[in-house]
């Protein structure tokens, strides 16, 4: 039995559980090790996983393909058949982080494909997790420059896309925009900043120099307030870590300064860069692109305040040396609670509101 516990503010709290020894591919025991804490046997990065009533359904790429799986828990997409649901029939490169969503009857899953700089977001819809999808549809975001990690969610009635992209035509920075959506495939309007790797804590990768606000994911707190929670620093390193925007309350999401910054990773190894009173990883590091695992991935039904509820994302294990990173990611099985009361400052302005907790 593997029973994750954390700490809280110096009070251990033992979370959910789950019964068991994993498996590596190649048949050896990490269920008794407490370096693997949470560690799936899915040797993959970009876990997109959501709840369909009971039933827990994740979807993933490898070699060009995209992959479902469903089972009856986070812990079990483990031993689940891995099904393909697009073969990649116009032999794209670099087919990256797919997210699954359900909205209506139907399931869309956005996905990046394009080698270097002619990555584009593209859509795949079914009426089953997994079977049926359509050929794949190009998202006609505005500008058309180089943009990965796109997901689509509903606030207060609006549909929006937000993703990570490039402000101009060359690999300067990464940073996360926002649009307005008419439907689930079709974008309107212009495209907004949220947010720029510009802190310290976000220019910590020197080597090669890094600037990366990636994999954003909507959550909306119990006051009501969206969050747009995304990786920060380089997925190569152990610098790569979650951090979270908030939008004020009242707040236009297409207006960037109606947003506020976590001062500081809320989820990471390298403790130097997290934000005061949030510790350290104990036993992955280079964690990040995550997944709430919410009911049909919608942020609406984000959970209340109190409990802790389940979290998907990658990581490498600590004890793996050489850092292997990009080679050595597995799927992770976590939990996250929200945290209130917590003041996120910009320069001389401030404000306090709901912030998260990340348990590994």
């Amino acid at each position: 039995m593997r029973v994750l516990k954390f700490m809280l503010m110096g009070v251990a709290v033992a979370s959910l559980q789950a019964c068991g020894p994993q498996t590596e591919p190649g048949g050896e025991s990490i269920g008794s090790s407490v370096q693997d804490l949470g560690r799936l046997s899915i040797k993959n990065a970009d876990p997109s996983v959501i709840r369909v009533d009971s039933t827990y359904i994740s979807v993933e790429t490898e070699g060009g393909r995209i992959y479902v799986r469903m089972a009856s828990s986070v812990d079990a997409l483990s031993g689940a058949v891995r099904q393909q649901v697009w073969g990649n029939p116009n032999g794209f490169a670099e087919v990256w982080a797919p997210e699954l969503i359900k909205d209506g009857t139907t399931y869309y899953i956005y996905f990046t494909a394009g080698a270097g700089s002619a990555h584009r977001m593209y859509v795949i819809q079914s009426q089953s997790p997994n079977t049926g999808y359509s050929q794949a549809a190009p998202l006609a975001l505005p500008d058309n420059k180089w943009a990965i990690d796109g997901t689509a969610f509903i606030y207060k009635g609006q549909r929006y896309f937000v993703w990570s992209g490039w402000v101009g035509d060359t690999n300067g920075e990464q940073t996360l925009f926002i649009a307005r959506m008419s439907s689930p495939t079709t974008v309107t309007g212009a495209r907004y900043v949220i947010s720029q790797p510009r802190e310290w804590w976000e220019k910590v990768d020197v080597n090669p120099p890094t600037r990366v606000n990636e994999s954003p994911e909507a959550i909306i707190d119990p006051n009501g307030q969206l969050h747009i929670v995304y990786s920060a620093n380089g997925s190569w390193d152990v610098n790569y870590c979650l951090a979270d925007l908030r939008l004020r309350a009242g707040g236009d999401p297409t207006y960037v300064w109606d947003w506020f910054k976590s001062n500081g990773c809320l989820f990471g190894a390298n403790g130097s860069i997290m934000m005061s009173g949030w510790d350290p990883t104990l036993y992955a590091k280079g964690v990040g692109h995550h997944s709430f695992v919410l009911l049909n991935g919608d942020p609406n039904t984000s959970p209340p305040a109190g409990p802790v509820f389940p979290l998907a994302y990658h990581g490498v294990p600590k004890s793996d040396y050489p850092n292997p990173f990009w080679s050595g990611r597995y799927w992770y099985s976590g939990n996250f609670q929200w945290w209130g009361n917590i003041k996120y400052t910009r320069g001389a302005e401030s404000n306090t509101g709901w912030s998260l907790k990340f348990y590994e």
